[in-house]
């Protein structure tokens, strides 16, 4: 191993144009993905992620979304430093961000909300992005569509209602959701989204505080275009957001009266994934949201 991280240090001295350390200086958490590491370079440090080379079109995909991210300038990202695949591994490296271990406070928070808020006003002239990405370990198309409710149901909630079928989830549930699929358009009889720059995963693991200033700052996206509802929905779905950024997010930006109708059809879609990803109880967490989307309909 001692080899490996030679020759992968050697490549990222290469492409960064700083002096990388030997070897990494401990491994740091990265989601359950990928090997995340801490390593030196010249008087500072890089996160760099490394994993087997089916990989690097997702760590390029990340990359791109960052730097996406990046142009809009309004919410705080991790700077790329290099992508790409060496010594038999895909390889991204990032700018090293020391983030505070405690919870970030109200003032960040409603820096937060007020940021994604600017950013969602970034938008483009249709819904996706160019080229597919991923989020978490599963497949994420984009294909470019100018009907949101279409790409929804086609790109979003039916790509994963397919591979729930693939997985073996109970024949019953899949068939409700693709019914639910097939009508959701009517939680939209009144509301016609924009196509708005998206994070695309955005839940409390998915956002810090800087600790030398109390910046707001983002990472791991699943970036494209989309209904900006969909990340304020992903923020209840795991916790890490408190009243302080919603209140932010309002003022700069107010949603939807009936957004709170649509929170629950856009959360499937992550539920879904991680049954997917990870079995256990989220077929049956699925299995009642389904069940209690279709209720609406009466």
């Amino acid at each position: 191993m001692q080899r490996e991280h030679r020759g992968i240090a050697q490549w990222l001295t290469s492409r960064v144009g700083r002096q990388f350390a030997s070897a990494p200086a401990e491994a740091v958490h990265g989601g359950s993905i990928n090997q995340c590491v801490r390593w030196p370079v010249a008087q500072d440090s890089a996160f760099v992620k490394i994993g087997p080379v089916d990989s690097l079109a997702a760590y390029e995909a990340e990359a791109e979304g960052l730097a996406e991210l990046a142009r809009a300038q309004a919410l705080r990202v991790p700077a790329v430093l290099a992508v790409g695949e060496a010594h038999g591994h895909a390889l991204l490296a990032l700018e090293w961000l020391d983030l505070s271990d405690a919870e970030p406070d109200a003032p960040c928070q409603a820096r937060l909300g007020e940021r994604l808020a600017a950013q969602h006003r970034v938008t483009a002239a249709r819904h996706g992005w160019h080229r597919d990405n991923t989020i978490g370990a599963t497949p994420q198309p984009n294909t470019g569509d100018e009907d949101w409710v279409r790409f929804f149901q086609q790109k979003r909630l039916g790509f994963q209602l397919d591979l729930a079928a693939r997985d073996g989830l109970d024949a019953a549930v899949v068939e409700r959701g693709r019914e639910l699929c097939e009508r959701c358009g009517a939680f939209f009889s009144s509301y016609l989204p924009r196509p708005s720059l998206l994070h695309g995963d955005l839940w409390g693991g998915n956002a810090g505080r800087l600790a030398a200033t109390g910046e707001p700052v983002v990472f791991d996206p699943a970036v494209y275009f989309g209904d900006r509802e969909t990340d304020l929905a992903m923020t209840r779905l795991f916790g890490g957001f408190g009243p302080a950024f919603y209140a932010a997010y309002q003022a700069a930006w107010p949603l939807d009266p009936a957004a709170g109708t649509r929170r629950t059809l856009y959360n499937l879609y992550h539920v879904l994934n991680h049954c997917h990803l990870f079995g256990g109880s989220y077929g049956r967490q699925a299995a009642g949201m389904i069940d209690r989307l279709l209720a609406e309909f009466g």
